[in-house]
């Protein structure tokens, strides 16, 4: 029975390694000098949306391994002020303050309010991911939870006008997290960009303007 396990993990193992060395967008990120091809996720919706320009006060949550923040701070042509906060460690990106440590904890918000001077931000992103434990209901969970304390922080810390961007997983929690989200904003969109994986169920919620 275990070597029927092993087997399976290995044949999973070979399909993700054989179409990451095949994906269009890891060649394209390894090009334009992007961390990760979730670059280009940022990329499509912000052509989409217009959601980055030179002067935004921007926080990127769950920002490692700082793709995100990159296309960001590209996009802002470091004019503005990017903040990207991660659990895990991010190699340093020319103009943006990266803090280290949960973003719901008290000492890591005190760190982030010294960089807003007292400020509210134009733009939240959030990519945040839970560590994958293979099992889709506890992953689920803990994804929907991280989307919630992502809300949390954005309807607290963005202008009235404020955008929110956050990925989201359709299934369970979904429809849920979907109401919430339009209990604190008046405009929802979903998107879907090209560059998401077609077996991915991952979506991309854009909230504007609070409530």
């Amino acid at each position: 029975m275990k070597k029927k396990n092993k087997n399976a993990r290995s044949k999973s193992s070979a399909s993700w390694l054989n179409e990451h060395v095949n994906d269009h967008y890891v060649h394209l990120a390894k090009k334009d000098g992007y961390r990760a091809r979730a670059a280009y996720k940022l990329l499509e919706i912000n052509e989409k949306d217009n959601l980055l320009k030179p002067g935004l006060k921007v926080v990127d949550l769950g920002s490692a391994p700082g793709s995100w923040s990159q296309v960001a701070i590209r996009k802002m042509q470091n004019k503005g002020m990017l903040v990207a906060l991660d659990i895990l460690e991010m190699e340093p990106i020319e103009g943006v303050h990266f803090i280290q440590g949960d973003f719901t904890e008290l000492s890591v918000l005190e760190t982030l309010e010294t960089y807003l001077n007292n400020d509210k931000l134009d733009l939240v992103i959030s990519d945040i991911a839970p560590n994958i434990t293979g099992m889709a209901i506890i992953d689920q969970a803990k994804s929907y939870y991280l989307a919630e304390l992502a809300l949390d922080f954005s309807k607290n810390h963005l202008k009235e006008n404020g955008r929110f961007l956050v990925k989201v997983f359709q299934g369970s929690g979904y429809q849920e997290y979907l109401k919430l989200v339009k209990s604190y904003f008046k405009d929802v969109v979903v998107r879907k960009p090209q560059a998401s994986r077609d077996r991915s169920t991952e979506l991309y919620l854009l909230a504007s303007n609070l409530r």
